[in-house]
């Protein structure tokens, strides 16, 4: 489903290495977001603190190759779906309360699998509401996820194996974020969870 912006913003985004087509811009998009993971694993301890600024370096590190917005928040109203996200104007105080109010409640070690994934739970859910980036929100949350996983030793979370059935199950609990449910992201990501 795309985005619903303004009239006078193109379907295909102004991009540093001209790219024409959709199918091109989506290949550089996946390599750049595959080369962003490979890295961040590599470079993941369990020291890693994440941060806003580890956000915005996942989506720079994904995304500097092909847009000149990689790494700041977008500066446009967006909706999908007529789900609204968080207004432009207001992306970087929500970014800062979802920083002070979720990721820096974030303990270094967990006490249990079901505390792991309840975190990844509201901090997917509510990203994917805040949805502070033009374009690579979803999957920019997807390796964060996985980071996280990832740092308590776990295999990264199993979203390939997403189907349709899955994916409006997934939809839905990204509304029911927006108030505060995390029910049914906790059902999604326990769902995926590696085993």
């Amino acid at each position: 489903m795309k985005y619903q912006l303004p009239e006078h913003q193109a379907e295909i985004l102004p991009n540093l290495l001209r790219l024409k087509t959709s199918e091109e811009i989506a290949l550089s998009e996946f390599e750049g977001f595959l080369k962003a993971e490979i890295l961040l694993t590599e470079r993941l301890t369990n020291r890693t603190k994440f941060t806003n600024a580890y956000v915005l370096n996942i989506h720079t590190l994904a995304l500097k190759h092909l847009y000149p917005f990689a790494g700041k928040y977008r500066d446009v109203n967006m909706s999908k779906g007529g789900f609204p996200f968080a207004a432009a104007k207001f992306l970087s105080q929500t970014m800062l309360s979802f920083e002070d109010e979720i990721l820096s409640a974030l303990p270094n070690k967990y006490k249990s699998k079901e505390d792991l994934i309840r975190d990844i739970a509201i901090v997917h859910g509510e990203f994917l509401v805040i949805h502070p980036f033009r374009e690579g929100n979803g999957r920019t949350a997807r390796i964060l996820a996985n980071l996280m996983a990832r740092k308590q030793g776990y295999k990264p979370l199993r979203f390939d194996e997403v189907g349709e059935k899955e994916f409006t199950m997934y939809v839905s609990a990204v509304h029911s974020s927006a108030k505060k449910e995390y029910e049914k992201m906790f059902e999604f990501i326990r769902s995926i969870f590696p085993v």
